[in-house]
């Protein structure tokens, strides 16, 4: 694949059943803080939203798509608070897009537009202690370990550690 056609673009009606399948994926869950799926009618009353404001709705949805419309993942800005210039980023991609640089590339263009677009000087993601892909993921793209929240999610039985990256502009 060309990386130089992946592209973020905004979440559309045409998006709900991919919305769908990420959001009440169970096994996502876990890094998302859920324990049931959402309705079809949410989810549809989110896209409709989505033209909302970041500064006004703290939060933006992108969908990573090549430039041929083909759906990939989503990434997200969440928490943003523009006192502060900063941001939260989350990601997930289809499963049978992992391992070929897409995640990087949107990571990149989401620090991008944060930061020429947003004002944004810090972004930061929660990474579960395990979830080794996503730690190189967001290191590749200049975030660093910046703590460790011990015990911080209960899924599986257990509880888990969750690390805290950020990615500073200045």
């Amino acid at each position: 694949m060309n990386l130089d056609s992946v592209i973020l673009r905004a979440l559309e009606p045409k998006d709900l059943n991919d919305l769908i399948s990420i959001e009440n994926n169970q096994y996502l869950w876990k890094y998302s803080n859920r324990n049931e799926p959402f309705s079809k009618h949410l989810l549809s009353k989110y896209i409709e939203q989505q033209n909302q404001d970041i500064f006004e709705v703290k939060q933006k949805r992108f969908v990573i798509s090549q430039v041929d419309e083909n759906f990939l993942g989503f990434v997200d800005l969440f928490d943003f608070t523009p006192i502060h210039r900063r941001a939260g980023v989350g990601i997930v991609l289809r499963k049978d897009q992992r391992g070929k640089g897409i995640g990087k590339r949107s990571l990149e263009l989401l620090n991008e537009y944060a930061y020429k677009h947003l004002n944004i000087n810090t972004l930061f993601a929660n990474i579960a202690f395990e979830n080794r892909v996503s730690i190189l993921l967001f290191e590749s793209c200049g975030y660093e370990q910046q703590g460790l929240k011990k015990n911080w999610n209960f899924y599986d039985g257990t509880f888990h550690d969750e690390y805290i990256y950020v990615k500073s502009f200045s």
